[in-house]
């Protein structure tokens, strides 16, 4: 019998795109009257950029945001027809570039704002763009001053075709902080400089903070790979990715025997454990190595938790299963590390983190499963 890819990989990450598209229809019934988009940067966060497009192109998502221009060029093979905004700008020089693939760039500088004008008028019509402006999170973006020197500057806006207005919001994980307001307040002073033009302020969280924020696009990121977008609040989300690590060998140790690199824990009874097939280079942080007997970083075996005990190695790690029923475990058998059992952001705190470091570290050598691509059914 051929041996799958599942069959030869230590860890298997498996990738939920009927979640997927279900989080992105649930933030888009959220959004109300406002589209809603999607970022897909970085490699559709670490989850794999064409599965990832292509299951939200399904569920009905037409606007789409990347970072860099790289991204876009490897979108635009994927999804001709669709729109694809570049959150990190223009980047010098590359206007040619943008304009042939139709990536639309979120101008962040009066600076990038007169090169794509320029280009413009070389290359015969005016481009889309989008306009960034700061209002608070102070990254990237025009400044208040600079948008108002922009708009002065009617020989570059005259040859610019503005199709949105965007910001970043700070805080919107955490509703009542009062940086909310105050950039709702500055994105209002800039839309009324600029009617007619369609804005876009919310992000993932920004889709839960009322109609005051969704405006005419969304785009959220993290919420539809299964990331809590609210704080202290029970996550209304499906996971995406889960991920498994098979049990290499099971071992009892004696009270005072040492687990791992280090000798960093050492065991107060007699215990059972585990050695599964996945470490740091699989994506599962060594910070979620543990000197505790129990804890607080676990996984779920069998329909139950268990301490990860030791330091998680490259290749490995060793789980503590002695309270779990003699014979439940075996060779082979999976455990989720991250999932419908362990959350992403459990995981995230557990290892002094978020969610999206941990969506995107996830490493490359295990095996891949995608499962919900219509597109990849038989006709």
């Amino acid at each position: 019998m051929t041996p799958t890819p599942a069959d030869l990989a230590g860890a298997v990450l498996t990738i939920d795109l009927v979640a997927l598209k279900d989080n992105w229809r649930r933030l888009n019934t959220l959004a109300g009257k406002a589209e809603c988009g999607a970022a897909v940067k970085g490699n559709g966060y670490g989850l794999g950029i064409e599965p990832v497009a292509k299951a939200l192109w399904e569920a009905g998502c037409r606007s789409f945001f990347v970072a860099r221009p790289k991204e876009g060029e490897e979108l635009r093979k994927l999804l001709p027809d669709a729109t694809i905004y570049i959150l990190d700008g223009l980047f010098a020089g590359q206007a040619e570039f943008y304009a042939k693939l139709n990536l639309c760039p979120a101008l962040i500088s009066i600076e990038e704002a007169q090169e794509w004008a320029a280009f413009g008028r070389v290359y015969g019509r005016k481009l889309p763009c989008a306009i960034h402006v700061d209002t608070g999170i102070n990254r990237l973006g025009f400044s208040m001053a600079e948008f108002d020197s922009l708009l002065a500057d009617r020989f570059t806006m005259r040859e610019l075709n503005v199709t949105l207005l965007t910001s970043h919001l700070a805080c919107a994980d955490d509703p009542p902080h009062p940086l909310n307001q105050r950039q709702h307040d500055a994105f209002a002073a800039v839309r009324a400089k600029l009617p007619g033009v369609a804005a876009s302020l919310a992000n993932s969280s920004g889709v839960f903070l009322g109609d005051g924020f969704t405006h005419d696009l969304v785009r959220p990121g993290i919420a539809l790979y299964g990331g809590n977008p609210t704080l202290n609040v029970a996550n209304p989300m499906l996971p995406v990715a889960i991920l498994e690590g098979a049990v290499m060998q099971l071992r009892n140790v004696a009270a005072g025997d040492t687990v791992g690199y280090g000798a960093t824990w050492t065991a107060t009874r007699p215990t059972r454990i585990a050695i599964l097939g996945a470490g740091y280079k699989d994506g599962v942080p060594r910070a979620l190595s543990s000197r505790e007997p129990h804890g607080p970083a676990q996984v779920f075996i069998n329909g139950h938790r268990c301490p990860v005990i030791g330091r998680i190695s490259m290749d490995m790690m060793g789980v503590d299963i002695t309270d779990l029923p003699d014979g439940s475990v075996k060779r082979g058998t999976r455990a989720e590390m991250l999932g419908r059992h362990i959350g992403i952001d459990e995981a995230a705190s557990w290892a002094g983190t978020i969610s999206y470091e941990l969506l995107t570290r996830l490493g490359s050598r295990y095996a891949r499963l995608y499962t919900g691509l219509e597109s990849d059914r038989p006709a």
